[in-house]
């Protein structure tokens, strides 16, 4: 399957370092080599950067790692393929807008039977992934229950979470979602999050022989959360979302869980 890693934090922040540890596993320390991708919030503005290539040793990826993009939102995809043959389009993350926004989706897992069951109307993919077909069909289902962005996100929160349980019934469904403003993360199988914040401390990659003193790089007001389908560092403390669970983050801080039905 693939990997997926997002970052939310209060400030604008360079993804180099958990992006690092991320690309070794395209090919390298990791099966993931069909591709990766990446989108940087600038505002509601965005960065793409993709390739089909593995990341691992993608001339795309070494300007990234080594280019310090500060964001306030990421969403980072390697592909290991399941559905649809190695190329640009099928690569992740995709991106559609609603409301004056670029809605950006990144997917880890297979959707068997998902595009003969999910009938698609205002959205149409370009590739020809489960994935890529199940993000048109979800904003869709979005726009079609909003045709204007509501004043309170929760109803919005609310109709992600009920949407991905319902994707999630067609096999394995780990999410990252954005609009600019929040970063939502569904676990279906795997997922993990930490949020750093003062005190910093050092933080060891797991895939490469790299650390970095966040104290040194940081100010004391800062707090960045890191996404990742598997714990990028060996010294640190990760949490883990449940099976069916939603999580929401704004500005570096989880605001929001949703859990699945008992």
């Amino acid at each position: 399957m693939c990997e997926l890693l997002g970052m939310s934090a209060n400030v604008p922040t360079d993804i180099c370092f958990s992006f690092t540890g991320l690309m070794q596993r395209g090919g390298r320390t990791g099966p993931h080599k069909d591709g990766w991708g990446i989108v940087l919030y600038e505002g509601k503005a965005i960065r793409e950067f993709r390739d089909s290539q593995p990341s691992y040793q993608s001339a795309v990826a070494e300007l990234v790692k080594q280019y310090p993009i500060k964001s306030c939102i990421v969403i980072s995809h390697i592909r290991q393929a399941n559905s649809g043959r190695v190329c640009l389009e099928n690569t992740h993350p995709f991106i559609r807008e609603l409301w004056g926004r670029k809605w950006t989706f990144a997917h880890n897992g297979q959707l068997k039977k998902a595009k003969q069951a999910l009938p698609l109307s205002f959205y149409l993919p370009v590739g020809t992934t489960d994935s890529e077909h199940a993000f048109c069909w979800m904003l869709a289902q979005i726009r079609q229950q909003f045709p204007v962005m509501p004043e309170q996100p929760e109803p919005i929160w609310q109709a992600i979470h009920q949407l991905c349980c319902q994707l999630n019934e067609y096999g394995v469904f780990n999410l990252l979602l954005s609009e600019a403003n929040y970063l939502y993360a569904f676990c279906s199988t795997k997922l993990s999050w930490l949020t750093r914040r003062a005190p910093f401390a050092e933080a060891i990659l797991k895939d490469a022989e790299l650390k970095i003193d966040f104290q040194k790089e940081t100010t004391p007001n800062d707090v960045v959360t890191v996404i990742a389908t598997e714990p990028l560092t060996t010294n640190e403390t990760w949490n883990t979302l449940e099976p069916g669970e939603l999580a929401v983050f704004q500005l570096g801080e989880l605001v929001s869980t949703i859990k699945a039905k008992e």
